[in-house]
């Protein structure tokens, strides 16, 4: 989900650029440590002490917190963990794993079930999909599912509230008609990665019936698409991460998926099976990980980093002492 390539993008927006650079530099370059995590309830979970993983992620705010939560659970067990987080896209960061450049990362249940295993049907009930994509990637790619989370950050295409008050757009079917009508009003903000994804932009169209023009979709890195949508510039509709705390703070409004095209995106770790057969305790230690995080304290936690300005480490480790997964 991530590049840049756009006509223009008002300063907050291009500040936004800098400060998520950084933020995933800094997450590359830490590769941590164990002895600097205190041990809480996850340590009395699984057998990896003196394990060595390497962990990675995706680069957007809510994946580098994910990728620094593993991490850090990781160590409160006595295991050293190599942090390969912010990789560039969901691509690079799955043949990351497959290739063996990582063991794991947290992966979406919808993102693999379409993207990775080229099935074009999404299944509704996330428990469900949960055991249909675990059980074709381990047969396939040997790769094993751990739990999911309980939150589904699914795709979603958003506006200002004042931009749905003014043309009446509060459902998917309604900005298909708006863009059968009037392309300049229906404008759209998404990523590289959304341009070209199955579950993107491309399966948007067909199953809603638009097509929007290529001077109408502007591409943004991710991260700049709230504030640009925001302030209605370049465009007056973008895709979102239904997760993600600048809905919020921008004052946007999420427009009913009323077809129910997006599919449910539950992350899970995945991890390599020859590395899972090695550590079956993995699953012990996250998975308690996993259930703990909710809708409202994922969203709470990319707010801190996104709006607060704050380090998906530092809100990482709140959060593990919050739950009581580690100690302070």
């Amino acid at each position: 989900m991530r590049t840049t390539n756009v006509r223009r993008v008002r300063g907050g927006a291009l500040t936004a650029i800098a400060v998520t650079a950084l933020l995933t530099s800094a997450c590359l370059s830490d590769s941590g440590g164990s002895g600097d995590t205190a041990p809480g309830s996850l340590a009395e979970l699984g057998d990896l002490d003196d394990a060595q993983f390497t962990v990675g992620s995706k680069e957007f705010t809510e994946q580098l917190i994910l990728c620094e939560i593993t991490a850090i659970a990781l160590q409160s067990t006595g295991a050293s963990v190599d942090r390969q987080c912010g990789l560039a896209g969901s691509d690079t960061t799955r043949t990351a794993l497959t290739s063996g450049n990582i063991d794991m990362y947290w992966e979406y249940t919808g993102t693999a079930w379409i993207s990775y295993l080229q099935n074009t049907d999404p299944i509704n009930d996330p428990d469900e999909q949960l055991q249909a994509v675990a059980a074709e990637d381990e047969a396939s790619n040997d790769v094993i599912w751990l739990d999911r989370a309980p939150f589904n950050n699914t795709y979603a295409i958003a506006a200002a509230d004042d931009v749905v008050g003014e043309y009446g757009v509060t459902s998917l079917s309604e900005y298909a008609d708006l863009a059968n009508s009037d392309q300049s009003a229906a404008s759209l903000c998404v990523n590289s990665e959304f341009s070209v994804r199955n579950d993107g932009l491309p399966g948007v169209e067909r199953t809603y019936g638009f097509e929007l023009a290529a001077n109408h979709v502007a591409t943004l890195e991710e991260g700049t698409i709230y504030n640009a949508i925001g302030q209605s510039d370049p465009c007056n509709f973008g895709m979102v991460a239904t997760t993600d705390g600048r809905i919020q703070a921008f004052g946007l409004t999420v427009l009913d998926d009323d077809q129910g095209f997006f599919p449910v995106y539950n992350p899970a770790v995945t991890v390599r099976k020859d590395v899972f057969d090695e550590h079956p305790g993995l699953a012990e230690v996250l998975n308690p990980v996993a259930a703990a995080l909710n809708t409202e304290s994922m969203q709470q936690m990319n707010t801190s980093v996104d709006i607060d300005g704050e380090r998906p480490a530092d809100v990482a480790r709140d959060w593990l002492v919050e739950q009581g997964f580690i100690g302070e």
